[in-house]
Order: structure tokens, then sequence, then C-alpha cells
């Protein structure tokens, strides 16, 4: 399978999940905050941050009607108008270049989601490593095949999309000559139900477009995180807030800095504990054998006495007879005297 450089960093099964810190609209537009964000995800392990780069007229229209509201009532944006809430979400374009520079300053990885090929050619003017297709914007063929023809790797998530709608996305960046792709398995929902995540199709997708699969996640914790790891996934999205309780518009779904230090640890611990098929004990538990179990005298026995239940005892440590010779030796004779707590040998034993 085809690991992914981005920025120097593989991406791939041979190395650590690669964390991503979502900062979307939770800035509130607020620059300090934007910055103590970018620098809170530093701090908290994450590898990269991840901007949206759009207007709110370059998502949709200023218009009224009922389709440009949304209606659906769990919705956490219920009532508001597409228009407005982009608008107040959106991360204003004289900001990318200090947040990104702080990032890189810390030592992090930096790039943004376009939503048209203006903003394609704004983040390519300021050098971004890679592009994210957001999960809505999967089916914009012409914008994936913008994107794919600047020659960066191509992050995708690919949301309610079937199979077919993945297969034309891949089609697509392919042919504009993009090979380094990574599609993330999503829920679109706000916040997602964990059981609606499906982390299986997580391989299967790897194994359909022959690329690295990670996972946007939308849940609250990082429960379903770290188990797509054990599903093969290398990259791990999740949205980033200082303090839920202070608002932003993703807030509800979006983790704290202690819970991104968590989800960057416990999914570290869970790429290293995939391991591989392996029986009999690793090199490190070498020593903790001694400590498994095998045959012991538990009373004096005399030379020649019968060996029984009643003088032998199977126990811990394991320097004696392996358990599995337990019928073996019953009824056998010491062929000299053996003390209590001495470890069975054959060679206590007559033929």
């Amino acid at each position: 399978m085809r690991s992914v450089q981005i920025a120097g960093r593989t991406i791939g099964p041979e190395e650590p999940p690669f964390v991503i810190a979502e900062l979307s609209g939770n800035h509130s537009q607020n620059l300090s905050l934007a910055l103590a964000m970018v620098e809170a995800a530093a701090k908290s392990g994450a590898h990269a941050i991840k901007l949206q780069t759009y207007t709110a007229d370059s998502m949709t229209l200023d218009v009224q009607s009922s389709d440009f509201v949304i209606n659906e009532k769990d919705s956490l944006w219920y009532g508001a108008s597409l228009h407005s809430l982009y608008a107040k979400a959106a991360t204003p374009y004289e900001w990318h270049e200090q947040l990104f520079k702080r990032a890189e300053e810390l030592g992090m990885i930096a790039f943004s989601s376009p939503f048209d090929n203006d903003a394609v050619d704004f983040l390519d003017e300021l050098n971004v490593p890679c592009f994210k297709i957001a999960s809505f914007e999967l089916n914009d063929l012409p914008l994936i095949a913008y994107a794919a023809g600047k020659g960066k790797p191509l992050i995708m998530s690919t949301g309610m999309a079937s199979l077919r709608d993945i297969e034309l996305a891949v089609e697509c960046a392919r042919d504009a000559g993009c090979d380094d792709i990574v599609l993330l398995k999503c829920t679109s929902t706000y916040p997602a139900n964990p059981g609606n995540t499906n982390l299986a199709t997580i391989p299967n997708m790897r194994e359909a477009f022959g690329c690295q699969v990670g996972l946007s996640d939308h849940t609250g914790g990082i429960g379903v995180a770290v188990a797509a790891v054990a599903f093969g996934a290398t990259v791990i999205e999740k949205h980033f807030v200082l303090d839920r309780n202070a608002g932003g518009v993703d807030a509800a779904f979006s983790l704290e800095p202690d819970e991104m230090h968590s989800l960057v640890t416990e999914t570290e611990r869970a790429w290293q504990g995939i391991g591989k098929v392996r029986y009999g004990g690793t090199h490190a538990e070498e020593a903790a054998k001694q400590y498994r179990r095998s045959i012991y005298v538990s009373e004096d026995i005399p030379a020649g006495e019968v060996l029984t239940a009643a003088n032998l005892k199977i126990v811990r440590p394991a320097f004696g007879l392996a358990p599995r010779h337990w019928s073996t030796v019953l009824g056998k004779r010491a062929n000299h005297d053996i003390r209590k707590g001495t470890p069975l040998k054959w060679e206590h034993m007559k033929p």
C-alpha cells in the first residue's frame, strides 16, 4: 500500500497516526483566539492544524428561501441561513499566512480545505503541503481536478458518499495527476453517533482504492478515533476548541486541549499495540516464563516412596516439570530423598 509524504511526514502504517486538529470556525473570528488555538494544539501534540478557506459567497447564495435555510431540527444550526452561518464561521483569508507561520514555528504542519478554485490558488501561493477536500465537496469533481492538478497530496473526506461517488473522486484526482491520496472515513452528522460510524469500512476502503485511509471523526470523546487505528486508520482528524463551554460553531463535537493530548497519546499506543500475528510470547516476556506453573515437591519424600498428590503439587514458579506430566509422574517412586520445595525432575524418579 502506497505511503504518502506530507511536508516530510510519512502517512502510512509504518508511522503513528497523523493527528490533525481542525480549527474550523471555533475561533469565532477572533485572531488572538485563533493563534491561541494553534499554540494549544501544538502543546497537545497534534501533528497538524487545518483551516477552512472560503467566504460565505464562495460557499452559497445570499438567498433566504427554504433551500438555503437549515431545517433539520436536530441540527446544531437549525434555522440558520447557510449564508449567515458561513459568514460567521469563515476564517478570514488575511489570517491564513500568520496562522500557518505560527503552526510551522511550533513544529506542526499547516494546511486547509479550499472550497473553490480561487481558494486553491490562494493556498497554493502560501505553499501549503497538501489540500483537504471536505465531505460535502466530494462530488465537486471540477474542484477536485483543479486541486489535484497542483501536484500536492490530496486528503478527501468521504462523508455520505457512495462507493461510486468515491470511485469518481479518486479517478478524477488520479486523472489530474495526483497519486498521493488519503481518504478519510467520515460520518457527515454534527455531532455524529458512534453507532453510525462503521469503522469496519476503513479496511474495505483501503483495499477498494489502494490508498491510505483515515478517519474524520465528529463523535464525542476519543474512543471511536482510537478504535479506528485498529482498523488501519493512518490519519485522524478531530475538530478542536479551547473551551467547549465558551462556544464556537463546532464546539459541541470538538476536543479540548487535554482531550487532544489524550487522542495523540492513545492513538499512538493503539498503533504500537497492533503489531503482527505472534504466539509464544515476546522477548520482553521471556523473564516472566519462570512464574508459570510446574510440579514441585510439597512434602519431604524419603527414597523409595511413591509420588502422589499428597506429596506433589502444581504451583508457581516453573522450574519443575511442566503440569502436562502430572499423570505420568504419579505412582512413580523417588530414587533418593527429596526435600519439600524441590522442583521435580525426571532424575528424581526411578525408571
